[in-house]
């Protein structure tokens, strides 16, 4: 894997770090395939319990596309006729976005700078966001004449609701911290040099507890959003049916009879 993209698992929890802080962790060529490599790996690694994506340095998180090496690859499109450079989107994006929404475990993002364009689609792609408070978010997309990819035109309004995001893909604009966690685009806020640790805590906090049950409420919550008051209720049922069938439930009852705090598997 190449060293723009750092991967490590440990007790549970694959770390998954954007390494190119001298680039503010644009996407380069190099650096989507290897975090969509990381992403997928960490998705159906049965051992892996939940997942921390987080970015080197303190100015960024991720500010999309790399623009400098995509002009490039536009001016060689032009010359060969091929379209190629906008393939990303499925190449790359696609299956990163995939890979961590539909990952059977929690996802927390420890969002340590600018996230912009894609860099933002990927931190709403986790279901929990530890943010510094000297960071912010922009869509960026229109603001190249471009249209949302990453995922950001399905998690944006779900987040924010759909007025909110149309605004902001409309009229991109530096959102601060603060109005992130108004949003409702942070769920936790902290200093700077605070956020790989919070993040990290609240991932193997995450890492520790019950998995099927972290795995059933995502698919119950994505499912919610899209079907009937009815479908959904039929989903609940599936869903708990599975998870009080698991080793993880029977520990729970048993410590809480007990008044002990369970120690749970994963399965």
């Amino acid at each position: 894997m190449a060293d723009t993209v750092l991967y490590e698992v440990s007790d549970g929890l694959a770390t998954i770090t954007l390494n190119r802080p001298e680039a503010m962790n644009a996407m380069n060529v190099e650096t989507k395939v290897a975090f969509r490599d990381a992403a997928q790996a960490a998705a159906a690694d049965d051992a892996v319990r939940a997942i921390l994506l987080t970015a080197a340095g303190d100015r960024a998180f991720c500010v999309g596309q790399d623009l400098k090496e995509h002009i490039g690859l536009l001016a060689a499109d032009r010359e060969s006729g091929s379209g190629g450079t906008m393939s990303t989107v499925r190449e790359h994006y696609n299956p990163i976005v995939r890979a961590l929404t539909g990952a059977a475990k929690p996802v927390v993002a420890g969002v340590n700078g600018v996230a912009a364009g894609a860099g933002f689609g990927f931190a709403l792609a986790a279901d929990y966001r530890v943010v510094a408070d000297t960071a912010a978010f922009n869509t960026s997309f229109a603001g190249v004449a471009l249209t949302a990819d990453s995922g950001i035109s399905w998690t944006l309004p779900r987040v924010i609701g759909p007025s909110r995001a149309a605004d902001l893909l409309l009229f991109p604009r530096s959102i601060s911290a603060q109005e992130a966690y108004e949003l409702g685009i942070a769920n936790r806020l902290v200093p700077v040099g605070e956020v790989r640790a919070e993040a990290e805590k609240v991932a193997r906090a995450l890492a520790a507890g019950p998995t099927l049950a972290y795995a059933a409420l995502k698919e119950s919550v994505a499912f919610g959003l899209t079907h009937s008051l009815e479908e959904t209720l039929e989903k609940e049922d599936e869903l708990q049916g599975r998870a009080g069938a698991s080793e993880d439930h029977a520990i729970a009852v048993q410590a809480f009879v007990n008044k002990e705090k369970p120690k749970y598997l994963g399965r």
